[in-house]
Order: C-alpha cells, then sequence, then structure tokens
C-alpha cells in the first residue's frame, strides 16, 4: 500500500502551519507546525487502516472516478478529511489523496 498526494495538497500542508498560527489556533509557532507534520504523517501512514466512505457527488470534481474520505479526529471540535481514490499500480494499492479540509469547512456537505 502507498498513500500519494497531489502537490496542491502538500502545498496546503506547508500553508497550513502558518494559516493556523495566524488565526491564533496555536500561540506558538512551532505548535502549529507540529500539529500540520502529525497531521500529514497521520494521513500518510494510517490512510489505508482507515475506514472509508464514498465522498457525495459534490466532491467529485476532486477527483476522477470513485472518491473516498476518510476521517482523522484531532480532539473534540476538529475532525480533517482525507479525499481520495483508489487505484493499482504495479499490483500495490495506491491511495491518491486529492483534497484534505476540516469539519468547520466542509461538514455541512458530507
Amino acid at each position: 500500500m502507498k498513500v500519494m498526494f497531489l502537490p496542491e495538497v502538500i502545498d496546503y500542508f506547508l500553508e497550513l502551519s502558518e494559516i493556523l498560527y495566524e488565526k491564533g489556533y496555536f500561540g506558538f509557532e512551532e505548535n502549529a507546525i507540529k500539529y500540520s507534520r502529525k497531521l500529514f504523517q497521520e494521513i500518510e501512514t494510517e490512510l489505508p487502516f482507515k475506514q472509508r466512505k464514498k465522498a457525495p457527488k459534490r466532491f467529485s470534481k476532486y477527483g476522477k472516478s470513485v472518491m473516498y474520505y476518510a476521517v482523522f479526529k484531532r480532539n473534540k471540535n476538529t475532525s480533517w478529511y482525507a479525499f481520495f481514490n483508489m487505484f493499482q499500480l504495479d499490483g500495490e494499492v495506491v491511495y491518491f489523496v486529492r483534497l484534505v479540509s476540516n469539519n468547520h469547512m466542509i461538514a455541512k456537505y458530507l
């Protein structure tokens, strides 16, 4: 099993710590950086083992064929969603992450 990310998703993670710090979710920039790195690493290592659900039609614009999503709960208020496609490449299952967002932004669409 392999987890891959669209370049735009990687860019989002690079900007996420700055966004979280500037909006005051973290008092120290180092903590915001740790949070976003840990989230990225969790998606990269745990996605194949998470329960997946078929994404609503609204999210089909982010990918091809069937889109799925998995939930990564960070605390009592925030859950992150990784939207991805699955396919076989040289006999290996590949999880291709096309979008990452949180419940504050997309929960109304799920």
